[in-house]
């Protein structure tokens, strides 16, 4: 037996008992997701996908450096979400839940078919609430010739004990760590816990995948890279994050500095503007304080034509240049 194969089974046997009561992330809703959409998420026993596509615009181990039409990573992106932050850019299938429900064979022919167009790697986006479709369609495509590297693209508010159970079956954890203060995480996320269960599974994550390893090419094939979204007047907040990261694990973690926030959905009259170019800069010198060498850099002031926001409405969510 192919020994990822194994291991989906014995996370499977671990985790899917749990769906029928479910406490698979800190929501605690216990819902029976078998009987159908219930709970915080709104999801039930199926995977419910908005798009699947060669994605350009993630980190370049990622994407790749080409752009389109060069290969891309295989993003899979699912509706519903554990956490439905008030500012989200992905509100029309976070909230909205667009998309469709796939069956675990049709879910693991899109993952093939992505494969098949020339993916660098599977990418997971927000898959911590179904967990369970993912894990047995990753099952049935992995029967099936799935080899690429796994992503799990995660908002970070997730079980730790979860986490522990993808031990081998994830190859590359893109976590976000968003807040380090509970009254932001309450307020703009209605989770004050996020920061001590997002840090608690982060840690699990680092654990297992501590090191970017790359192939010749420069793509990821194994690691983890923490994403930090910087919010409109949150700089002090963005700096405790990166000194937990920096103390906590090691300044020589990957970590994806953002700047693309974009005040979408219902994003409070407080962060109804871009970050400032002097907010990124702060938070950046703090980053090459702490030692952070590894790092993922965005422009420190996007422009009206930078289309960073999808619209899920369209074929292609994204507009590419």
């Amino acid at each position: 037996m192919n020994a990822k194969i194994g291991r989906l089974e014995r996370a499977l046997d671990a985790l899917a008992p749990r769906g029928r009561d479910c406490d698979l992330c800190p929501r605690d809703c216990r819902g029976d997701r078998t009987l159908g959409s219930s709970g915080f998420c709104g999801m039930g026993d199926r995977a419910v996908v908005a798009q699947a596509l060669l994605h350009y615009g993630e980190e370049p181990v990622l994407s790749g450096t080409e752009g389109p039409p060069g290969r891309g990573s295989g993003t899979i992106f699912f509706s519903g979400c554990n956490l439905r932050c008030l500012f989200c850019q992905n509100h029309q299938i976070s909230w909205g839940h667009q998309g469709k429900a796939l069956t675990d064979e049709e879910l693991a022919g899109t993952m093939l078919r992505l494969q098949d167009e020339g993916a660098f790697n599977i990418n997971l986006v927000s898959p911590t609430h179904l967990i369970l479709p993912i894990l047995r369609a990753l099952r049935l495509a992995t029967e099936r010739g799935l080899a690429i590297p796994l992503v799990y693209n995660s908002n970070g508010y997730e079980k730790s004990d979860v986490i522990e159970r993808l031990a081998g079956v994830v190859d590359v954890y893109l976590p976000d760590l968003k807040y380090r203060s509970p009254a932001l995480a309450l307020r703009y996320s209605g989770a004050g816990d996020y920061f001590d269960r997002a840090s608690a599974a982060i840690s699990e994550m680092y654990v297992q995948q501590p090191d970017l390893i790359v192939d010749d090419a420069g793509l990821a094939r194994r690691g983890t890279i923490i994403r930090h979204l910087m919010l409109p007047g949150g700089a002090e907040d963005s700096k405790a994050v990166l000194d937990w990261i920096a103390g906590s694990l090691t300044p020589s973690l990957c970590l994806s500095l953002m700047s693309q926030y974009h005040p979408c959905h219902k994003a409070p009259e407080e962060i109804r503007r871009p970050i400032a170019a002097e907010e990124y800069r702060d938070v950046l010198d703090r980053a090459r304080e702490l030692g952070f060498e590894n790092l993922f850099l965005q422009p420190e002031i996007f422009g009206p034509d930078d289309h960073l926001v999808p619209d899920f409405r369209r074929p292609q969510p994204f507009r590419w240049k």
